[in-house]
């Protein structure tokens, strides 16, 4: 959701760690717990974030990014998903 400031600057709302796995369940059908996505900001490997004090905030923009990477290209079978790991090794 992008919101109007003030100063006119377009502003995207920043969605804390359970509204960040809802909003990847529900446009993405990726299911991560809150819990995972805290393990992601400590061990790596998650969705970017910026820190609002000690609470984590996620944009839509890099939630969706992280949503692109984790599903990755679409294929029709298994056989074509292990041909291009193969071809990318």
């Amino acid at each position: 959701m992008i919101i109007q400031s003030s100063n006119q600057e377009n502003i995207e709302r920043r969605l804390s760690r359970r509204e960040a796995c809802e909003y990847l369940k529900h446009t993405w059908g990726i299911n991560r717990k809150p819990s995972t996505l805290a393990a992601y900001a400590t061990n790596g490997g998650g969705p970017i974030f910026e820190k609002d004090g000690r609470f984590p905030k996620y944009t839509i923009q890099n939630l969706d990014k992280y949503a692109r990477e984790t599903l990755g290209e679409p294929v029709t079978s298994n056989c074509e998903l292990r041909a291009q790991r193969n071809a990318a090794a």
